[in-house]
């Protein structure tokens, strides 16, 4: 098993920046990718980002292309989403997800929690 805790999400304006982190723990293991995917009320979970295992690879979908920054630190079993430029629309639920490199859901085997993160306009 492998435990995902989210943190950093708030409230901020739009224009304003946030990283959020997400910590692993339990089986952690080399090859295993990250990803992030978000969820509005009301709609599905969306892609955001996935980094392969040893951060050599990043993906976003486009509408994050240039604003936000995927990024691990495999000595703290950690993953970040810098985000930069935010917009109203991206307002969600920002959800941690650990299993194959992919944006669809049904490629991660473990999830965290997830953290609220909601721009004002």
């Amino acid at each position: 098993q492998v435990q995902l805790v989210e943190s950093g999400g708030g409230l901020v304006q739009a224009g304003d920046s946030l990283r959020l982190s997400c910590a692993a723990s339990g089986r952690t293991r080399v090859g295993i990718a990250m990803g992030w995917f978000r969820q509005a009320p009301g709609k599905e979970r969306k892609f955001v980002a996935a980094i392969s295992w040893n951060g050599g690879s990043t993906y976003y979908t486009d509408s994050v292309k240039g604003r936000f920054t995927i990024s691990r630190d495999s000595a703290k079993n950690t993953v970040y989403l810098q985000m930069t430029g935010l917009k109203p629309e991206d307002t969600a639920v920002y959800y941690c997800a650990a299993g194959s490199v992919a944006s669809v859901t049904s490629a991660y085997n473990y999830w965290g929690q997830g953290t609220q993160v909601t721009v004002s306009s």
